[in-house]
């Protein structure tokens, strides 16, 4: 077995990738250009509630865990790593970053945040420990012949529509988060998956 494929390598790109993924949701949240699909829903989970929006995170991703296990998905620990993991990072990294005036300083914080989600689901994804609830979906899917960026591309407009309905309210930063989410993961899980090029043990 080579260090690429240890279990501590793969448990550290876990965390590595779940940091990413909660920083680059943060990032999208600071630049206030629109939400990611799912953060719509989160946003107006925690304004209707005592939730944080790192707490509707972790509330709607137990709420799919238990989906997920219903239609008897493989899960594990990355899994659970992911539900609890990630919306900490998001409030810890809102907390940090605060509330920007530069309109610059925003828009490079909305450009980069789908881009930095797309690289810790890269790590995290391909460590192959488990995909967090909403990244089963998508894994779900492709395991049914949808490709990657496809089934991503889907999954986010689907909430999308869901957060419009609720009157969440959306920005160009939504748009560009949606057509460009799908294509970014699948770039960086063929170059992070840790089984992409298996080796003899």
């Amino acid at each position: 077995m080579t260090i690429q494929t240890s279990l501590p390598w793969r448990l550290t790109r876990l965390g590595v990738g779940l940091v990413l993924f909660g920083v680059g949701l943060a990032l999208v949240v600071i630049g206030d250009f629109g939400l990611p699909p799912w953060d719509i829903f989160h946003q107006g989970l925690a304004e209707q509630t005592w939730l944080t929006i790192g707490t509707a995170m972790i509330l709607v991703g137990v709420v799919l865990l238990i989906a997920l296990l219903a239609l008897r998905e493989p899960l594990g620990f990355g899994t659970l790593a992911n539900v609890l993991v990630i919306g900490l990072v998001v409030d810890a990294a809102i907390d940090i970053g605060g509330n920007p005036s530069n309109s610059i300083v925003r828009a490079l914080c909305t450009f980069l945040g789908p881009l930095v989600v797309a690289l810790g689901s890269g790590f995290y994804i391909g460590a192959r420990l488990g995909p967090g609830p909403r990244d089963g979906l998508m894994t779900a899917l492709d395991r049914r012949g949808i490709a990657i960026w496809k089934a991503r591309t889907f999954i986010e407009g689907a909430a999308l529509a869901c957060g419009l309905v609720m009157g969440g309210t959306i920005g160009w930063g939504t748009v560009w988060f949606v057509v460009s989410i799908g294509p970014a993961v699948q770039f960086f899980l063929r170059r992070l998956d840790t089984q992409a090029n298996p080796e003899p043990e």
